[in-house]
């Protein structure tokens, strides 16, 4: 996190919530889901939702969706269930500079990326793409792991650790080593592609 902008606005817990309305802009969340997107606590993010509201940027909004319950004869029943939440308000006067501020003046900080995923496993090959270029979109995922012995549940909490500062989920494909190396000489189309979109090697231990 910037400490800079973290300053400029109060604290990392408001910079690391606005990050995550300003990307995920038609979403609600519910003070619990915020919480635990940014990883910051129930207090702070109550706490910071209610100055965001106050000035604008975000406003309060209900969603409507169909829960489904499983019986205890097997049957499932659906409820209609109602979230109280928040969303960005896209109408706010300051929205697109603000934005620009934010996402711009958040630099990745690399080197905690590659030893926090680089402590799941044997990394072979880490490539990042998509939001990590800022080229969402141009890549069918955000990063690339190659690697052996990979332990998910430490990637799993990496990784959310990294979607916590980003204020987006990272879409990711892991392979093991022989079989991305198979698939890179076979052409795959999944890995082409990711290999002729915007990307950077940031661990490069297959020399390709």
């Amino acid at each position: 996190m910037n400490d800079k902008l973290s300053k400029l606005f109060g604290s990392s817990a408001r910079v690391k919530i606005i990050r995550l309305f300003m990307l995920n802009p038609e979403t609600v969340y519910s003070l619990k889901e915020i919480s635990q997107r940014a990883k910051v606590p129930a207090a702070s993010a109550r706490r910071e939702i209610s100055l965001l509201k106050s000035i604008g940027l975000v406003r309060p909004k209900t969603e409507k969706f169909t829960e489904e319950l499983k019986l205890k004869d097997g049957k499932i029943k659906t409820k209609k269930v109602e979230m109280n939440g928040f969303v960005l308000n896209q109408l706010f006067p300051f929205l697109f500079p603000l934005k620009n501020l934010v996402l711009n003046s958040t630099p990745l900080d690399k080197e905690k990326l590659i030893k926090n995923l680089g402590a799941a496993g044997k990394v072979k090959l880490m490539i990042l793409s998509g939001i990590f270029t800022n080229n969402e979109g141009s890549s069918s995922v955000d990063l690339l792991l190659v690697g052996d012995a990979i332990n998910e549940s430490k990637l799993d909490r990496a990784l959310k650790n990294v979607e916590a500062e980003l204020g987006k989920e990272i879409v990711y494909a892991v392979f093991s080593t022989k079989d991305f190396m198979y698939r890179y000489g076979m052409y795959d189309k999944f890995v082409r592609e990711i290999m002729e979109s915007p990307h950077e090697k940031v661990v490069n231990r297959l020399s390709i």
